[in-house]
């Protein structure tokens, strides 16, 4: 026991040192970052709002960059949602050493309870970051969870997308992505978005349609962005 959890230790500490050298080389070009405050803080280093706290969402197949351009800096609390699963073990790792508060649960283990636990999270000041699609897909198939918490926290919801043009893609369901060194990449926010409270059901739905083309449009730019370079 004493030894794996040594072992664990040792692998979460070259993680996120391999992790951290990786994405510091990637140069990253954004696009409407206006609603990030560059006073205290910027969007490539810990994010300090014009507003107060928010949620940012990010395909799960780019949370690599997304989680690291995200990352919490200079006391701001920001939250992440992470899956029960043996993946998200190795992710909770990563995220706690970049300073993430952790949500651990998903649609299939935990759904109902990780909802709630984001929603506080957010009412008591802290932002998230969420991966709209995970944590099992379908791949860019945006969930309800980032629009329900962005509106019962009564706080905006950025979508994002985000490109890298040289990477390495897993064979797996959301087609990870592991930038190369010195590669560059390219992140598009929308305007921040405001879910009124009072919308339920088909109204709801209508809201969560919009928010999957507007991501689907932001990704679109940022690849398209990146070839033109």
């Amino acid at each position: 026991m004493v030894r794996n959890k040594a072992l664990s230790r040792i692998l979460s500490f070259v993680l996120w040192m391999l992790s951290s050298l990786l994405c510091k080389t990637v140069r990253i070009r954004f696009v409407n970052k206006a609603f990030f405050s560059s006073e205290g803080g910027s969007a490539s280093g810990g994010e300090k709002t014009n507003n107060g706290n928010y949620v940012v969402a990010f395909w799960h197949g780019s949370m690599l960059m997304g989680w690291y351009i995200h990352r919490p800096k200079r006391k701001r609390r920001v939250s992440a949602l992470v899956s029960q699963s043996p993946d998200g073990e190795i992710l909770s790792s990563l995220l706690n050493r970049w300073n993430y508060t952790m949500i651990r649960g998903s649609g299939h283990i935990g759904g109902k309870e990780a909802v709630q636990l984001m929603i506080d999270a957010v009412v008591d000041g802290s932002s998230l970051c969420i991966t709209p699609d995970g944590s099992t897909g379908p791949r860019h198939i945006m969930k309800m969870g980032a629009v329900r918490v962005a509106q019962q926290a009564g706080v905006p919801l950025i979508l994002s997308g985000i490109a890298v043009k040289r990477k390495k893609i897993l064979k797996s369901w959301d087609q990870f992505e592991i930038p190369f060194p010195w590669t560059e990449a390219c992140v598009c926010y929308s305007d921040p978005l405001t879910i009124d409270a009072y919308l339920e059901g088909a109204a709801l739905d209508r809201v969560l349609e919009k928010c999957q083309s507007q991501m689907s449009a932001l990704q679109q730019q940022a690849e398209e962005l990146l070839e033109q370079q």
